[in-house]
């Protein structure tokens, strides 16, 4: 069994091309192609083991700009990864967790994601991911 690691930072901006060149340039990160998802574009960074995606929203309605309208610019989710995703489900469920994803799915990186809703686990947007 593989342990539950992070797997990457979400942080909602309004813009992915004014922050690029921190990330790249300045902390010397390396890009990591990943797709757009949920209404929104990504930009990925390696940072050791985790990843850095920037969120920027593509729509007015989108999960991210709803988030930068209430909250403004920051973090807005922190994904970990696990062996199975199903299962680590299940135990949610059992726990008394509000998914915000009763089904997995896919996400950015291609893998079967899932939410779990900030009122069940003290404020925080939490993504499970499957490695």
């Amino acid at each position: 069994m593989t342990p539950t690691r992070i797997a990457h930072v979400g942080i909602a901006i309004k813009s992915i091309d004014a922050l690029i060149p921190f990330y790249r340039d300045v902390l010397g990160l390396s890009d990591a192609p990943l797709d757009d998802s949920d209404g929104a574009r990504i930009a990925g960074f390696i940072a050791g083991d985790a990843l850095v995606e920037l969120l920027e929203p593509k729509d007015a309605g989108s999960p991210i700009a709803k988030f930068l309208e209430k909250r403004g610019p920051g973090i807005h989710h922190i994904c970990f990864t696990v062996d199975d995703l199903d299962a680590t489900l299940a135990r949610c469920r059992q726990a008394g967790i509000t998914l915000i994803d009763e089904t997995p799915r896919l996400g950015a990186e291609g893998k079967r994601i899932a939410f779990l809703h900030p009122k069940s686990t003290g404020g925080i947007l939490i993504e499970l991911s499957e490695y």
